[in-house]
């Protein structure tokens, strides 16, 4: 294998320029052209494929977002889109790709792959640490330390006010960043999908603070409950309960963004390292991941299908915490 591709695809994650840098200075350690898929799918389709240096990887690595750029293909979902990719890769030489991303990611990759034969390795690119197959996704620790740094904000203007504030973080489907995050910040409550919310022992719980005494409250909520997003349960809890000035914010997408953590950097690095080896070693159609502080790999059908599960524990945990 002399030449492979490297891609950024679906929401982009702190992290991921390390893990590009890592792809490409392995990829120049063993007398490998790496070259940078801008755009992700829609970029391999349009032939958006350009050689990558070490100097252009340089300095990177402290960065946010991505500089080859991410995307969502709709082309990329249709024959007609994976042919005309497999004719941009076929003219430029390219023999291997390393698929940094999420579940859609590896979809495609799986599927491009069974059509065309190109083999890929996919790197776990997410904030949300809802893949099967890592302790941790590239971006999630970053992703954490935000929302605690701006939630420990929160709470200062909360404890000032006597206000009770619902705060909203990203988890349509996973409750990982609410729970940990509400850990981290003492939240008195957190609601997350993977458990049923119900609004009257929440302002039962919100009730008991304020019996003791407590100046504010800070509720965790993942945009994915059940009872709804921020505003929804907001409103529900204002209707019952109307001690607080209730406040709402929405964290969105800084929770994207920044310079990633060291342990965001350090997992991107042994991640991009590991995906250009295991091509070079034949393998295909896999994530690369960390489990146990060891370089472990899963199946794409496997990573895709199954997903990690909220830790019991730390759901006890934050239960007797809130007390």
């Amino acid at each position: 294998m002399k030449k492979i591709g490297v891609f950024t695809s679906g929401g982009d994650s702190p992290g991921m320029n390390a893990a590009v840098r890592a792809v490409v200075r392995t990829g120049i350690y063993n007398n490998i052209e790496v070259y940078g898929i801008h755009r992700a799918y829609d970029g391999m389709i349009a032939g958006d494929i350009h050689r990558l240096e070490s100097k252009d990887v340089s300095g990177i690595i402290q960065r946010g977002g991505t500089i080859i750029k991410s995307a969502r293909s709709a082309a990329f979902r249709t024959k007609e889109g994976r042919k005309k990719a497999y004719e941009s890769l076929k003219t430029a030489g390219i023999e291997g790709l390393v698929a940094i991303g999420g579940d859609g990611t590896f979809t495609g990759a799986k599927i491009f792959e069974a059509e065309y034969g190109i083999p890929s390795i996919g790197v776990p690119g997410t904030i949300d640490n809802d893949l099967f197959g890592t302790d941790n996704t590239i971006g999630y620790d970053t992703a954490l330390n935000t929302v605690v740094e701006a939630v420990d904000k929160i709470r200062d203007t909360a404890s000032s006010h006597d206000r009770l504030f619902f705060v909203e973080v990203m988890g349509r489907d996973a409750g990982f960043i609410a729970l940990r995050s509400g850990i981290g910040v003492g939240a008195e409550a957190i609601l997350v999908p993977e458990t049923p919310t119900y609004i009257d022992t929440l302002i039962q719980k919100i009730e008991k603070g304020r019996e003791q005494h407590k100046s504010s409250a800070i509720i965790m909520v993942a945009e994915g409950d059940d009872a709804g997003n921020a505003a929804e349960v907001a409103r529900k809890v204002k209707e019952k309960f109307d001690f607080y000035d209730t406040k709402v914010t929405v964290l969105g997408h800084i929770q994207r963004g920044g310079s990633p953590s060291a342990a965001d950097r350090v997992l991107a690095s042994r991640l991009g390292v590991a995906a250009v080896e295991a091509l070079l070693e034949g393998k295909t159609n896999q994530m690369v991941g960390v489990v146990n502080n060891q370089i472990a790999y899963t199946p794409y059908e496997k990573a895709i299908k199954h997903h990690n599960k909220l830790n019991e524990n730390l759901l006890r945990l934050a239960e007797i915490l809130s007390t």
